[in-house]
């Protein structure tokens, strides 16, 4: 949420900022209607005080017997204005705030321009794509063969878009979850956290996804809401709080079930779990002081980009372009994992710095000194996505004959187990 006093005295930047994104700017509109706001505001203070004055007058003519009727009606006049005044302004400042709330955060100096992702840039690429000597099968008839994945079953349950795991493949997802807090929690500082999955509108509404982006998401009967991810829960822990600068930075993790209606993607990725409505995800959610986000980003990136060198698995760093950035980022860097069966890279992990955006909105601020307080910094990733690092082992790790082996790193929380077989 933009503070509309920056915007009226930095049109220039924001303009230029939204252009980046491929956004028409709406900040003459919205200066325009602030200017009218203030205007109204100024019109209510004479008014205040032209009826203050005319109420002490009336006192004073009634304590010594005077007329005091012209007076006090126009007072009942004046009444009447303010009443009208305060209407207008509050319906002013109404439409300010719905103009304000939909609009993105600006794009960092350093994101490149483009407008969608084949405008990304490339800054990485690690690891060794394995050269099989087969044609490689793909992570749904995998898991099928191996009896141990059905979506046939859970279409019958829940719909499409769900998958039902058994066996040693639920093991193997739970085992994936367990690394990955381990790993977080022992090597990188974060504090595990397990928050609620239902969460109410100021909460979606503090990181960005409400009002916006409602038809992506799922609502209860009750009026909560399903989160995307935990990233909601986990960064509103500090919302309407005032941090000490000695308590920062705060890093959290958890691991959470998310849940998205994928109403804009229709048609894509129909088969498999590559898009799910519901999956699993250990997200990284680091609140810093404005001065440290930079290299909090970077950091964070690292953290997450070690899982997948544990598991030995190839991929790619890639920045978002301007156009393809996410509603409350400034920056965000896209951590692709290989697809053997598909031959090209997928997005496995997001990891963003949305700035002072969405401690803004959410009220999320800390004492920099003695005398000041000012707004927080977030940042968000995956660290990683259950789902999708499971169905990049299955492809990677898969041999000829349908079995999959399974990475080092994870053979201690598969009870030594080495491979997946079929009919085992």
């Amino acid at each position: 949420m933009y503070d509309i006093k920056w915007l009226k005295e930095n049109t220039n930047i924001f303009d230029a900022a939204m252009k980046k994104r491929g956004i028409t700017s709406i900040s003459k509109q919205v200066v325009k209607l602030y200017d009218e706001y203030v205007d109204l505001l100024t019109k209510l203070q004479n008014l205040q005080n032209e009826r203050n004055i005319l109420s002490k007058n009336i006192g004073l003519k009634k304590s010594k017997g005077e007329d005091a009727s012209k007076d006090m009606q126009s007072v009942s006049e004046i009444k009447s204005s303010i009443t009208s005044f305060q209407e207008k302004s509050d319906s002013i400042h109404n439409k300010i705030t719905k103009m304000l709330e939909t609009i993105p955060n600006m794009p960092s100096e350093d994101t490149p321009i483009g407008t969608d992702e084949n405008s990304n840039q490339l800054i990485k690429e690690y690891g060794k794509i394995k050269d099989f000597t087969f044609e490689p099968a793909q992570h749904d008839v995998l898991g099928f063969n191996l009896g141990m994945m059905d979506f046939n079953k859970a279409a019958e349950i829940s719909g499409s878009r769900f998958v039902i795991l058994k066996d040693k493949l639920a093991l193997l997802e739970r085992a994936l979850s367990n690394f990955m807090l381990n790993i977080h929690t022992q090597e990188h500082g974060y504090i595990e956290v397990n928050p609620p999955t239902l969460v109410k509108d100021n909460a979606l509404y503090g990181t960005g996804q409400l009002p916006k982006f409602s038809e992506d998401l799922f609502q209860t009967s009750s009026g909560h809401w399903l989160i995307p991810t935990s990233e909601v829960p986990l960064t509103n822990i500090v919302c309407n709080e005032i941090i000490d600068k000695e308590s920062l930075p705060l890093r959290y993790t958890s691991l959470t079930s998310c849940f998205r209606s994928e109403a804009g993607s229709a048609g894509q990725d129909t088969k498999g779990m590559i898009r799910l409505h519901e999956f699993k995800k250990v997200e990284l959610v680091s609140i810093v002081e404005p001065s440290e986000s930079v290299k909090e980003h970077e950091r964070m990136l690292n953290c997450a980009e070690e899982i997948l060198i544990k598991l030995e698995l190839p991929y790619r760093i890639v920045i978002l372009c301007s156009g393809d950035l996410g509603f409350s980022a400034t920056k965000t860097y896209d951590i692709e994992v290989w697809l053997p069966s598909q031959n090209k890279y997928r997005e496995i992990s997001s990891i963003s710095n949305c700035n002072d955006f969405q401690a803004k909105r959410m009220k999320a601020r800390y004492r920099s000194s003695e005398k000041n307080i000012e707004s927080l910094h977030t940042l968000n990733g995956s660290g990683v996505a259950v789902g999708r690092a499971l169905l990049a082992i299955l492809e990677n790790y898969q041999n000829e004959d349908g079995s999959i082996n399974i990475p080092k790193v994870l053979q201690p929380y598969m009870n030594g187990l080495n491979k997946i077989n079929i009919n085992e």
